[in-house]
C-alpha cells in the first residue's frame, strides 16, 4: 500500500512493522517499491541496544538485512537525533525515488527528547541541457532514418507525460513503452506500437530491429533489458532522463540529456523536425492491435485472456485504473491492455512480487475514489494476500477483483514448458472463491459463461462494495503466442 501511495502522489508512504517477524515480512514490500522506484519510508522495531551484541530474543541485525534493498538505512541510537534521520529518510526517498529504512530500538523509543522536527526551507534545483546538447540530439535524431522512442516509466515519475506526447506529435516519431510507461502516452495515438515487456521477440522487436536510432526517455533497465532490443548493441542511443544511465555493454548512449525530463522535452521540441509515421510502424501497431480485436467476440470458456482483457478495458473509462498482480495474466496486460493516461495500469515489475494488486487496489482507490479501480490477480497471487479482503470490507472500497482462475500457477507452468517442455510442481487446489469473499462480507460471482463477463463486471462496478469475481482462464493461449513469436515473422510485416 505505501508502495503504491508513493507511485500515484509521488510522496514517499510509510509502512511500519514490528520487530523480528514484522521486520522480515516487510522484505518483500520494501524491496518491491525500491526496484520499481516507488517513495517509500520504512519503519522498523528492534529490541532494546543492550541486546545487539548478543543473541537474544526477535533480535536480527534488520540494518543490515535492509541495506540492500534500500537506498539508504539507519537505526536510531539517540532520540536527539531523530529529526535528522527521518528527515534524510525522506528526503532520499523523494529526490532519487525508491525505498528507506529507520529502525527504531524499543529503549530508545522510550526516551524523552527536546528536539523539535526539521523546518525543510523550499529549494528547486532542475538541471536543463545545453543548447549545444540538443542541436546534438537534433541532428541525431534529423540524421536517422527510423528512429524509434522507448518510453519508460520516469516519464510518469516526472510528470513528464504532456511534454512527451507533444515531441511525439511535433517529431512523428513511432513510440513505444515498457509495461511500467503504460499510460505515459495514450495507446490509441497512431504513433504508439505498443507495450513491450516480455522475453520473446514480439511484434514490436520487428521495429526496433529496423531502427537505426532509439531515444529512451524515462527509460530504466529494471524495466526491461537492453539486450532484448538491442542484442548486438549496435544501436545509436539518446538518454533522455532525470539520472545518469545504468551501465551496460548494450546501453552506450551516443548522447544523454540528464535532467527533469519535462524540462529536456520543451527544450528540445523546437530543435525537431517533422517526419511521417514509417508506414511499417503502422503495421507493427494493427499487428498489435489484432491480437485484442480478433477475440473480443470470443464465447469460449474458459475465456481466453486476451477476452478478459478486452472486455476488462471496455468496463473501464480512460483514468479508471488496474492493478495488476504478478502471473500469466500480467503478461497479457502488459502487451495488450490499453492505458491511456499515466497512473491507470499498476504492476510489480523490478521484483516481480505476487500479492501485490489487491492491497494496491486499496490504495488506489482510497487516493483516487473518483476513479473505478480493478485488481487483476492470478489465483495464486490472489491467495498470497487474501486477507487483505477484510482490509477492503472494513475501509468500504469499492473495488473489483478479477481472478484468473486456471488452478495452478500458470505463468511458471509457461516457463517451464517453454524450455523443458514439461512441467512440474505448480499444480493446487483452490477454495470456493465465491464462498471465500461472502466470509469477508464482500460479493462473489463464478462466471460460467463468457457472455456473462462484462455485464456481471460492470453490475458490481456500479453497484460498489468489495466484488471479487471468478474466472476460469484458457492458458493454452499462452503456449500459442511462444509458438507464433518463435517464428521469425517480421518478415510478414511489409
Amino acid at each position: 500500500m505505501a508502495d503504491v501511495y508513493g507511485r500515484l502522489t509521488r510522496k514517499p508512504g510509510v509502512c511500519l512493522s514490528t520487530l523480528g517477524p514484522g521486520a522480515t515480512n516487510l522484505i518483500t514490500g520494501v524491496a518491491n517499491a525500491h526496484l520499481d522506484r516507488a517513495p517509500l519510508v520504512a519503519i522498523t522495531g528492534q529490541a532494546g541496544l543492550e541486546k545487539t551484541h548478543k543473541e537474544a530474543h526477535q533480535y536480527l541485525n534488520i540494518v543490515e538485512a535492509f541495506r540492500e534493498f534500500t537506498k539508504w538505512n539507519s537505526s536510531v541510537t539517540r532520540a536527539d537525533f531523530i529529526p535528522e534521520i527521518v528527515s534524510k529518510a525522506f528526503e532520499i526517498a523523494r529526490i532519487r525515488p525508491g525505498a528507506t529504512h529507520i529502525e527504531l530500538p524499543e529503549d530508545i523509543a522510550a526516551e524523552q527528547t527536546d528536539k523539535v522536527p526539521l523546518v525543510k526551507k523550499p529549494y528547486s534545483h532542475i538541471h536543463m541541457p545545453e543548447e549545444d546538447e540538443l542541436r546534438r540530439s537534433s541532428m541525431l535524431i534529423e540524421a536517422a532514418e527510423m528512429p524509434v522512442i522507448l518510453a519508460g516509466n520516469g516519464v510518469i515519475r516526472d510528470d513528464a507525460s504532456e511534454e512527451l506526447r507533444k515531441f511525439v506529435r511535433d517529431t512523428g516519431i513511432p513510440i513505444a513503452t515498457t509495461f511500467m510507461g503504460k499510460g505515459a502516452f495514450p495507446a490509441d495515438d497512431e504513433h504508439y506500437i505498443g507495450s513491450m515487456g516480455i522475453k520473446d521477440r514480439d511484434h514490436i522487436m520487428c521495429g526496433f530491429a529496423r531502427a537505426d536510432l532509439v531515444i529512451c526517455i524515462g527509460f530504466d533497465h529494471i524495466e526491461y533489458s537492453p539486450r532484448f532490443w538491442n542484442p548486438d548493441g549496435s544501436k545509436n542511443i539518446i538518454h533522455i532522463h532525470s539520472d545518469q544511465h545504468e551501465v551496460d555493454e548494450k546501453y552506450i548512449p551516443d548522447l544523454s540529456l540528464v535532467g527533469n525530463i519535462r524540462v529536456s522535452l520543451k527544450r528540445l521540441i523546437p530543435f525537431s523536425k517533422r517526419r511521417e509515421i514509417p508506414e511499417y510502424f503502422s503495421k507493427i501497431r494493427k499487428n498489435m492491435e489484432k491480437e485484442l480485436l480478433d477475440l473480443m467476440e470470443d464465447a469460449s470458456f474458459p475465456m481466453k485472456p486476451q477476452k478478459i482483457i478486452y472486455d476488462i478495458r471496455q468496463a473501464l473509462e480512460r483514468e479508471d485504473i488496474v492493478i495488476s498482480d504478478v502471473g500469466a495474466h500480467k503478461l497479457w496486460i502488459g502487451r495488450l491492455y490499453p492505458a491511456y493516461e499515466p497512473n491507470t495500469v499498476q504492476m510489480s515489475n523490478g521484483l516481480a512480487s505476487m500479492g501485490f494488486a489487491l492491497p494496491g487496489a486499496i490504495t488506489a482507490k482510497l487516493l483516487r475514489p473518483e476513479h473505478k479501480v480493478v485488481a487483476v490477480v492470478g489465483d495464486g497471487g490472489f491467495l498470497m494476500n487474501v486477507q487483505e479482503l477484510e482490509t477492503a470490507v472494513r475501509l468500504r472500497c469499492d473495488i473489483v477483483i478479477v481472478i484468473f482462475n486456471d488452478a495452478k500457477f500458470g505463468l511458471i507452468e509457461w516457463h517451464e514448458k517453454k524450455k523443458f517442455d514439461a512441467s512440474f510442481g505448480i499444480d493446487f487446489l483452490n477454495p470456493d472463491f465465491v464462498k471465500l469473499a461472502e466470509s469477508f462480507g464482500a460479493h462473489g460471482v463464478r462466471i460460467e459463461k463468457a457472455q456473462d463477463f462484462r455485464p456481471q463486471l460492470q453490475n458490481a462496478l456500479n453497484a460498489g462494495g468489495v466484488w471479487l469475481m471468478d474466472v476460469r482462464v484458457d492458458y493454452s493461449e499462452n503456449m500459442k503466442l511462444t509458438e507464433k513469436l518463435s517464428n521469425s515473422f517480421c518478415g510478414e510485416i511489409r
